[in-house]
C-alpha cells in the first residue's frame, strides 16, 4: 500500500514540476491537441448548423431515416471512425494521393466526423422546437423556411453553443481515431490523449499525469461553460 501511495505521490510531484516549469515538449503536445480539436469543431460546426436546421425545417423523402441516422451517429465508436478515415486516406484509398495520412489534417478529419453528428442532431432538435414556437409569427412576416434558418439559429444560439461545447468535449477526449490516423508520431501528431496512453505504458507516470491534469482541467472548463450558457439560455427563454 505504501508503495502504491509513493508511486502516485512521485507521479503527482513529477507532473507538477513539468507543469510549473512550462516544459516545452509537454506544451507542444497540449498546443497540438487544442489546434486539432478546435479546427475539427470549427469545421464540423460550419457544416452541422445548416445541415441540422435544414433537416428540422424541410420535409423530404427519407427525412425520418436522416433524423434516426444523425441521432445514432452521435454514438459513433471512435475506432470505427479512425478505420474509415484510414481507409479513405491510405495510399490505396480514394484520397490517398493527398498524402494526409499520419498528419494533423487526418486527425482533424477524424474528429470532425465524430463531432458533426453531435452538433447536427442537437441543432435539428433546437431549430425544430423554435420553429414550432415561432412558425406562425415568422410566416405572417412573409419568411419562408429557408429564410427562417438564420433567425432560428440566432435565437437558439445559447443552446447551440452548448451543443458545440459538447462536440469539443468529445473531440478533446478522443483517443482511438486520432491514434489510428495520426500514428502518434512524436513532435508531429502526438496529442494529449495518445501521449497519456503511451507514457503510461512506458511507466512515465509524471508526464501522463501532467497531461491528465490538463485534460481534466479542460473538460472542467468546458462543462462549466456549458452549465453557464445553459443557465443563460433558461433565463433567455424564460
Amino acid at each position: 500500500m505504501n508503495g502504491d501511495e509513493s508511486l502516485v505521490g512521485n507521479a503527482f510531484t513529477g507532473a507538477l514540476k513539468l507543469l510549473l516549469s512550462l516544459d516545452p515538449a509537454l506544451f507542444r503536445v497540449i498546443a497540438l491537441s487544442l489546434q486539432v480539436s478546435l479546427s475539427a469543431v470549427a469545421i464540423a460546426t460550419a457544416l452541422a448548423l445548416p445541415l441540422g436546421a435544414a433537416v428540422a425545417l424541410f420535409r423530404f423523402p427519407g427525412r425520418g431515416l436522416v433524423v434516426v441516422a444523425l441521432n445514432a451517429l452521435m454514438g459513433l465508436p471512435p475506432v470505427v471512425v479512425g478505420l474509415a478515415v484510414y481507409l479513405l486516406l491510405s495510399r490505396a484509398g480514394p484520397l490517398g494521393a493527398a498524402g494526409l495520412l499520419f498528419t494533423p489534417s487526418a486527425m482533424v478529419i477524424a474528429q470532425c466526423v465524430l463531432v458533426l453528428p453531435i452538433v447536427a442532431a442537437l441543432t435539428r432538435q433546437t431549430v425544430s422546437d423554435l420553429w414550432e414556437e415561432y412558425h406562425e409569427q415568422l410566416q405572417s412576416l412573409g419568411s419562408s423556411r429557408a429564410r427562417a434558418i438564420p433567425t432560428l439559429l440566432w435565437d437558439g444560439r445559447f443552446r447551440l453553443i452548448t451543443a458545440v461545447l459538447a462536440g469539443f468535449g468529445r473531440a478533446s477526449a478522443e483517443v482511438g481515431a486520432v491514434l489510428i490516423v495520426g500514428g502518434n508520431i512524436d513532435g508531429f501528431t502526438r496529442v494529449m490523449t495518445t501521449s497519456i496512453a503511451l507514457e503510461t505504458s512506458k511507466g512515465n507516470l509524471g508526464i501522463a499525469m501532467a497531461l491528465g491534469i490538463v485534460l481534466l482541467a479542460l473538460i472542467g472548463v468546458i462543462n462549466g461553460l456549458a452549465y453557464g450558457i445553459g443557465e443563460l439560455a433558461r433565463r433567455h427563454y424564460g
